[in-house]
């Protein structure tokens, strides 16, 4: 396992150089959205209609942040069940989209897109809410402001944590990491 420092967006070469269980360190711009979000996107494609936000080589937070509290960008901002955006998450990855941050497994299908359109999918840690908000130093929101904490933002991020829970390889940490604890406990 490794350790790299990354600037957002990141790129094709910063995709294929990632492996499941590294760790990440990510700064700079960083889209924000849940299952609200995301239908809304959908039905834009489907109606076909222009995005609000451009989300070719972006990455995408799973996150209705907290309310800021007075010298702060937001409040606590800890990940969602990533799951809950597996219906739309293949058609975005076909427009470009190459990294997803959230918790949690995800589908066969986002799998093989991810493999496909080359993708990473990190994991940022739920119970550390308010440690992940440390490192997101401003908030704009882009679309949606009805949706409230759960409008789709824009963070800017410096050395926001992440383990690369599945990689555009096929790397699943879910699998990986259960087996080698096996393998290391001397159970088949």
């Amino acid at each position: 396992m490794s350790e790299y420092h990354l600037k957002l967006p990141l790129s094709a070469q910063d995709v294929q150089l990632l492996r499941a269980g590294d760790t990440v360190y990510l700064t700079g711009p960083l889209l924000t959205g849940r299952d609200a979000a995301h239908k809304r996107l959908i039905q834009l494609l489907d109606e076909g209609k222009p995005l609000p936000v451009d989300i070719r080589g972006q990455a995408i937070y799973y996150v209705g942040p907290a309310p800021a509290s007075p010298g702060h960008a937001v409040g606590s901002a800890g990940p969602t069940t990533s799951y809950r955006m597996d219906a739309y998450t293949p058609r975005l990855l076909s427009l470009g989209l190459n990294c997803m941050i959230g918790k949690g497994r995800r589908s066969d299908a986002v799998r093989q897109a991810m493999q496909e359109y080359g993708a990473v999918y990190l994991g940022a840690v739920g119970g550390a809410a308010a440690l992940i908000a440390r490192s997101i130093v401003s908030s704009e929101v882009l679309a949606y402001p009805d949706l409230g904490t759960e409008a789709i933002h824009r963070f800017t991020v410096k050395d926001f944590p992440a383990i690369v829970l599945m990689d555009a390889h096929g790397g699943n940490l879910y699998e990986s990491g259960p087996e080698a604890y096996r393998r290391e406990a001397g159970q088949p």
